[in-house]
């Protein structure tokens, strides 16, 4: 069997671009697959969750917020730390760039290294590299909780709901809509990326957005989710998804299973019901490596550097 290409090295195919409204004046910009932004207006200006990868690639998320608005683009909310969502925020220009306490630890403590390990392995979503600012993209606005940010009349509710997709992972609500975006803690017919997650926790941080029975949701990627019964829908797979892995795991470890047997283990359970979800086969030996990690007892994720993804994809997917 030829030996897959790395990560996601081999997709250059331009995904088409959806700019769908979910509630009055709340849109997501989706790219089949390909990470989402959000984007509400208020009275006097609008927020953006997640930035995009590069300055360049966030310009088309402004055209298109220009086609519903000229009113100014105040902050940028970072639902994580991954390079892919934040290091387009420079071109927002916004007054602030608002995380997660975790998030900004996270920052700190792993930055670098995530950056060049998202680019290594996903070199079409970081397409105008050289427009990205030198260094780190920093929050300038931090919460340990929950705090609102008002864009006039209108509130938006940030949360901290608890670790899932990375540990310091946050929400936006907006409660006259009853409109929730996400991040990447809720996929739809998109695997999720595990490698720096925390597979135990995640579940019940899914429970806590279940609980706020939204109407809409803009998930990390996929498609708009419009309907209470589509967003539930959206949680529960997202929910078979890291149960179904971190299951599989727990299993091998327990048997005395090295990691190439949890691998060849996972797919078993996971290839019938996700394998056609986008970025699958990118997501599985980094999701498996986290697993077996978890479930063998190492809590804080092991940070992934470029050179550590080769090592594990020809040691997994070679």
């Amino acid at each position: 069997m030829a030996e897959k290409a790395f990560a996601s090295t081999a997709d250059t195919t331009d995904k088409m671009v959806s700019f769908t409204e979910v509630g009055p004046g709340l849109y997501a910009y989706t790219a089949q697959g390909d990470p989402n932004s959000g984007i509400i207006v208020g009275d006097d200006g609008c927020m953006v969750i997640d930035a995009q990868a590069t300055p360049a690639m966030a310009e088309d998320v402004i055209s298109r917020v220009r086609t519903v608005t000229d009113k100014p683009i105040k902050y940028v909310v970072l639902s994580h730390y991954h390079a892919v969502r934040v290091l387009g925020a420079s071109a927002y220009e916004a007054q602030g760039i608002i995380a997660s306490n975790a998030t900004y630890d996270l920052i700190v403590e792993r930055g670098e290294q995530d950056k060049a390990s998202e680019i290594g392995r996903f070199p079409r979503l970081f397409r105008g590299e050289n427009s990205i600012p030198e260094g780190l993209t920093w929050p300038t606005i931090t919460f340990e909780n929950s705090m609102s940010v008002f864009l006039g009349k209108r509130e938006v509710k940030l949360f901290h709901l608890g670790a899932g997709h990375t540990a310091g992972d946050i929400v936006a609500w907006v409660p006259d809509a009853q409109v929730m975006f996400s991040g990447d803690l809720v996929e739809y017919h998109s695997a999720c990326y595990c490698g720096d997650a925390h597979l135990r926790e995640w579940p019940e941080t899914l429970e806590e957005i279940r609980a706020f029975r939204p109407k809409a949701l803009v998930p990390g990627r996929g498609d708009a989710l419009k309907g209470e019964q589509m967003v539930r829908e959206a949680i529960a797979m997202t929910r078979d998804f890291v149960t179904s892995l971190y299951g599989a795991a727990e299993l091998s470890v327990a048997r005395g299973r090295n990691l190439k047997q949890t691998f060849a283990a996972a797919r078993d359970v996971m290839d019938p019901k996700f394998g056609s979800f986008a970025i699958y086969e990118h997501c599985l030996p980094f999701n498996v490596s986290r697993a077996f990690d978890e479930a063998s007892g190492i809590d804080h994720p092991v940070i992934w550097t470029a050179e550590r993804d080769r090592e594990l994809w020809a040691a997994l997917q070679g």
